[in-house]
């Protein structure tokens, strides 16, 4: 069956109606130009679980189940489902803390990066400059033969594993909702205030994020690898994606009345330009050296790659530690030491760029 996603026009589609569909989720109650953020919906769900106790962020999000589970069902029933693994799974979940980490404290991940512009964020500009320079450093590393090691066939449970706990997740947040004007129930926590508390109804938020894994697997959409593909090899078929998502979430704000111009006073955001630039330069060239963007690997992790897996375990992880040791910014700016974790990180991030270049290989 041909892939139409896969194609010049269909991965347009896909990134228009990943974009329109973010904007949409916004005007049903996620917060400002935040429709779909991967990062931050991960830190919600740590939150939520008690990993993090910072009250105004712990939502579990089910857009996060729904990407991989939308991703899972779209691989197994395109005959795409692939268990695989062994590629320097560790690293990889260092290198997902390390993303989580540069973008919170930019305060968003690439998708949300692209959403913060369309609504009129001009501070976002600064966080896609730091992107793309992050994935240009990256793209050195590559020319000189970076990699983390071959992926190799697994057994079928290896690929099963992800998606059984994102649908365990999943039974929980369905198990156990929200009780009104309780910050916890038996098992997770809810936020009452702040971004937490603002979410889509739960059935609009689970169907969109579905739809945007099935569109994800189908189409490959990645903005981490667009930028890549530019700048590597001048390739333009995934940024045609990232074009079809900004464009249309520009003009789904404008029509929703959700476009507001500016850098002050802008939706979780804050107007530090060096750091935005240095949090998604970091965050940009740990998921270059990652394979992709945090939503591709939730993608990559539904169909049943375990390194991707690695990688969005530590994404949650380092999401957790941003907030328990202040790292995370909010809107009056970076946390006490958001600075030294976007430096600490960094330095992580070279050190395994250079060590994994193929001279390094022993």
């Amino acid at each position: 069956m041909k892939n139409f996603f896969a194609s010049n026009k269909g991965l347009i589609v896909a990134g228009a109606l990943i974009g329109l569909i973010a904007v949409c989720l916004q005007k049903l109650g996620n917060p400002g130009n935040m429709g779909v953020c991967v990062v931050c919906f991960e830190r919600d769900l740590a939150g939520s679980l008690g990993l993090h106790r910072a009250e105004i962020v712990q939502y579990a999000r089910p857009e996060i189940f729904a990407l991989a589970l939308g991703s899972f069902g779209a691989a197994l029933f395109f005959g795409e489902f692939r268990p695989r693994g062994g590629s320097s799974p560790v690293v990889r979940f260092f290198l997902g803390a390390v993303v989580a980490v540069g973008a919170l404290v930019f305060l968003g991940c690439p998708w949300r990066a692209l959403l913060r512009l369309a609504g009129g964020d001009w501070n976002a500009i600064f966080g896609l400059a730091g992107l793309i320079c992050g994935v240009a450093a990256g793209a050195v590393f590559f020319r000189q033969n970076y990699s983390l090691g071959r992926n190799l066939p697994g057994r079928r449970a290896l690929g099963l594993i992800f998606p059984l706990f994102m649908l365990a997740l999943l039974g929980l947040r369905l198990t156990f909702p929200q009780i009104e004007g309780e910050a916890k129930n038996d098992l997770l926590f809810y936020s009452l205030t702040g971004p937490g508390s603002m979410h889509a109804a739960f059935g609009f938020s689970l169907a969109a994020g579905l739809i945007i894994g099935l569109l994800g697997q189908r189409s490959r959409f990645c903005a981490i690898g667009a930028f890549r593909d530019l700048i590597l090899f001048r390739q333009a078929h995934l940024f045609l994606g990232v074009l079809g998502f900004l464009g249309a979430a520009f003009v789904g704000n404008l029509a929703l009345g959700q476009f507001h111009p500016g850098f002050e006073n802008q939706p979780i955001a804050h107007t530090q330009s060096l750091w935005n630039f240095l949090g998604l330069f970091t965050a940009g060239l740990a998921s270059a050296l990652a394979g992709g963007c945090p939503a591709r690997q939730l993608f990559l992790a539904g169909e049943g790659d375990g390194d991707a897996a690695c990688f969005v375990l530590g994404l949650m992880g380092g999401a957790a530690m941003a907030h328990n040791w202040s790292m995370a910014s909010s809107g009056a700016g970076i946390g006490p030491h958001g600075m030294a974790a976007v430096v600490a990180g960094l330095v992580l991030t070279l050190f395994i760029g250079l060590m994994f270049r193929a001279k390094n290989a022993a």
